[in-house]
């Protein structure tokens, strides 16, 4: 086992060969976690202590899977095999078959999934008679889910004023009485939910002490990973099984704490020495993944968290690159950037496309970049999710345009004409389909003419039948006269697709939300590039729905048997990888850090761990984007850069704004938000730069959070009004305006968000000459080649930066001249 243990560096060695009580190690990102856990458990078996005393608690099957290959490697398979190893679920619900009669269960209780207890869920409201479009199942599951990981029952949810208050203000004031009968139901099925296995773990100690005993006896050493992610409920089992016995090792990252919204309390690994006073400290402070300067620039964010363990972590890699920070005028130049820079890595590096991920805060900025990707022909892959365009509410959206396109569009038909629900069921869906084989004709043959052909269906189902007909047909009477951006927005309002999503008030129905607003705004930017583009010819639903099925085409011809693709993923899905060049893609303020985070200082806090997590991912490069304007919730927003790139030293940043792309002159980097008078990387707080202080501070100084600057008000008026005209929850939207000090009522009109000094530029207002180098809204800087045509026909060749050539009619670009 010695020579076992020369394989550790000394803060390795030191944590695996401590054994006298209980033991908190801070894993630094890329220390080698998972190796001190491995050769712990090892060196246990090796000094006596049988595998069978060995509790190790992972928070997924493949972690204690992997672990326990490694340990068998170690010290032999059959020892290894014998280790109690798996999640905290599965460990825990193995104690309660065994212990079921102490809690009123039988050992041969089920285990509910979530769909199951979605099921159940609907099945209850359906029953109480509550409306089933406010309790969506996912809303309340969620609610009930927080509320068992605190350890809150049914009586104590009823009379905690903050739930009940809580469920009154997102809608769903029925909440507890739902959850009463949820549990009663369950009871009533010798079932338990995922939750249960924890609570109900909790229960069987808590109030039985000789099974509690028992267990503890059994166990001679409990070693946890993860241990930031730990909720409430496991941090209080884990007290009782500890109670007398403190030998227990905890391993974890407080930096990197980032699931608050799952249940995760940070607490837990901050107060561990509090709960056990005689807790040895180690920490595990060198990288071995990334290079020195992308270490040193994630540590400089975490400077400036107050409640954290202090600890330096440092690399002895490589000193490598800078962080690069860029800017891009709209997230079109920023997907075509990153994209461009990828391919560039690609063909003058030979690097692989696997070791590309492209890192975003919300799943609804990944429609920019699978667009460009797949444009430029480059595989890609969204880990741990859907491509953005196959998620429903996009394929929803999609069907309507498809069916109003072409009303004979039988699966467009089939998907959108109970969506949203209008009491047309599979019954009636069924007769129409006979209808159509009996007559050979098309769905909406036979709705348009359902006596011709003879559709056995009663009054009522005939009137709804005519009222979906006779909207579809209110499209398509517009689509030859309205370009898609105007009929798209109006078919997601009218439909009631939009007011559908709003009823949602889950964090699934935000990201169905931004989604939507992101395809929306999608459809905008493909129309005013054809206008520019196009010589000002209109662009309709027809041609979005020509180039959008070219793009899904090109997604299911790629090659999904290869791992050679650039990953796509939320920061929080990264969480655990690894790559040799990540993209941090728009960081901008109320996007990360996010808008619902930023009168939080707790909430704050954890964006900037988010942020932390994202630069510790890169092996080798990492490249953060922002962009100078989004179009968003029906406007173009001007954004600020986020506030944690002025947290970085500039000495560990490279910029480039692309404004002498042409000039060839060599000038000092100098990022957007940099002045005179507020040097780049300062600390508001403190007139030193931040990495001058974590270079000479052995213990860094806390400082409290600085306090964000008012944030640009992200509701536009076209969003306003989707939600105003659709019935949409305006009181949710008014939670997050009063961030910015200001409400919302239908009436109210919005206070319209300067642009950014971007005219529109009209023939013959300001001469365009070859050479000049544009300013463009969306495609940035570019230059001149040619000006031809006269009039409202002059149009410009422009070589850009990052998009390559354009061809724009000057009558509807948008442009400044730089130079």
């Amino acid at each position: 086992m010695e020579n076992i243990l020369d394989q550790l560096n000394e803060a390795q060695r030191a944590a695996v060969v401590w054994l006298d009580g209980p033991q908190l190690v801070i894993a630094g990102a890329g220390s080698g976690k998972t190796r001190v856990l491995t050769y712990k458990i090892a060196y246990l078996v090796s000094r006596g202590v049988a595998p069978w005393r060995i509790l190790a608690l992972t928070f997924t099957n493949k972690a204690a899977n992997e672990m326990k290959q490694r340990i068998g490697t170690l010290v032999g398979e059959e020892h290894a095999s014998r280790l109690k190893m798996g999640t905290f679920h599965s460990v825990f619900a193995k104690i309660l078959r065994a212990e079921a009669s102490h809690i009123g269960y039988t050992s041969s209780f089920t285990i509910y999934d979530e769909n199951d207890s979605r099921s159940l869920i609907k099945n209850i409201v359906k029953e109480m008679g509550l409306d089933e479009k406010a309790y969506k199942p996912a809303t309340v599951h969620k609610h009930i889910s927080l509320a068992k990981n605190k350890l809150i029952g049914t009586d104590a949810y009823d009379k905690d004023i903050s739930l009940t208050e809580r469920d009154f203000r997102t809608g769903v004031p029925e909440t507890s009485k739902i959850y009463s009968t949820y549990q009663q139901r369950l009871a009533n099925s010798n079932a338990m939910d995922f939750d249960d296995l924890l609570m109900h773990t909790y229960r069987l100690f808590a109030d039985n002490e000789e099974v509690r005993i028992k267990y503890a006896d059994k166990l001679q050493y409990i070693l946890v990973d993860e241990y930031q992610d730990t909720n409430y409920v496991q941090q209080r089992i884990l007290s009782l099984l500890t109670r007398e016995n403190h030998n227990i090792c905890v391993v974890g990252d407080d930096y990197q704490s980032i699931y608050a919204f799952r249940g995760a309390n940070i607490d837990n690994i901050l107060d561990f020495q509090r709960q056990y006073p005689d807790a040895k400290l180690f920490k595990l402070e060198r990288n071995y993944r990334s290079t020195q300067n992308i270490v040193q620039a994630a540590n400089c964010l975490m400077k400036n968290n107050s409640r954290q363990i202090p600890k330096e972590v440092y690399s002895e890699n490589e000193k490598g690159e800078k962080i690069i920070i860029r800017e891009a005028y709209s997230d079109k130049e920023e997907a075509v950037m990153v994209c461009n820079d990828i391919r560039k890595q690609v063909r003058k590096n030979g690097m692989a496309y696997s070791d590309f991920a492209i890192l975003y805060r919300a799943n609804a900025l990944s429609r920019s970049f699978e667009e460009e990707l797949r444009k430029q022909n480059m595989p890609y892959r969204i880990f741990g999710g859907q491509s953005f365009f196959q998620r429903k509410e996009i394929k929803d959206i999609v069907a309507y345009f498809r069916l109003v396109a072409n009303t004979n569009d039988e699966e467009a038909f089939r998907r959108v004409v109970n969506y949203p629900a209008r009491g047309i069921g599979d019954t009636t869906i069924k007769k129409i389909s006979a209808a159509t084989l009996e007559y050979n004709v098309s769905f909406w043959q036979v709705i348009s003419q359902p006596m011709t052909y003879n559709l056995p269906v009663n009054k009522g189902t005939m009137s709804k039948l005519g009222a979906f007909r006779d909207l579809i047909e209110s499209f398509v009477e517009k689509k030859d006269h309205a370009d898609a951006y105007e009929l798209a927005k109006e078919i997601v309002l009218t439909s009631g697709i939009m007011a559908d999503i709003a009823k949602d008030t889950s964090p699934e129905g935000d990201t169905r939300r931004e989604n939507v607003d992101s395809f929306i705004s999608g459809i905008h930017d493909f129309v005013a590039a054809r206008l520019e583009e196009d010589m000002g010819s209109q662009t309709g639903l027809d041609d979005f729905l020509q180039e959008i099925s070219l793009l899904t085409d090109m997604e299911s011809e790629s090659d999904e048997a290869t791992d050679n693709r650039v990953s796509l993923m939320t920061v929080h899905a990264a969480k655990g990888l690894e790559f040799k060049t990540v993209y941090i893609v728009g960081a901008e303020e109320t996007i990360f850090p996010s808008q619902m985070s930023m009168d939080s200082p707790r909430g704050l806090e954890e964006e900037r761990r988010l942020m932390y997590v994202a630069i510790t991912r890169a092996e080798k490069r990492c490249m953060i984007t922002h962009v100078k304007s989004r179009f968003r919730y029906g406007r173009t927003e001007f954004m600020q850069p986020s506030m944690f790139l002025k947290e970085i030293d500039h000495r560990l940043v490279s910029g480039d704004t692309g404004y002498d792309a042409y000039t060839g002159s060599q000038t000092e980097t100098r990022l957007p938000w940099e002045t005179d008078n507020r040097p780049y990387g300062r600390n508001v707080q403190n007139s030193r730069p931040v990495a001058d202080r974590f270079m000479a501070d052995p213990k860094p100084r806390i400082t409290s959070p600085r306090k964000p600057e008012p944030a640009v008000d992200p509701f536009g008026d076209g969003f306003k009004r989707m939600f105003a005209t659709s019935g949409g929850n305006l009181r949710r939207v008014n939670e997050v305006m009063k961030k910015g000090g200001r409400t919302l009522s239908p009436q109210q009109p919005s206070t319209s968000v300067p642009q950014p000094g971007i005219p529109l530029q009209q023939a013959g207002q300001q001469r365009l000459n070859e050479g000049d180098t544009i300013e463009h809204q969306r495609f940035g800087i570019g230059k001149v080649l040619r000006v031809e045509g006269t009039g409202e026909n002059t149009k410009a060749t422009v070589d850009f930066v990052n998009v390559g050539i354009k061809q724009l009619l000057l009558k509807f670009a948008k442009f400044n001249i730089v130079k």
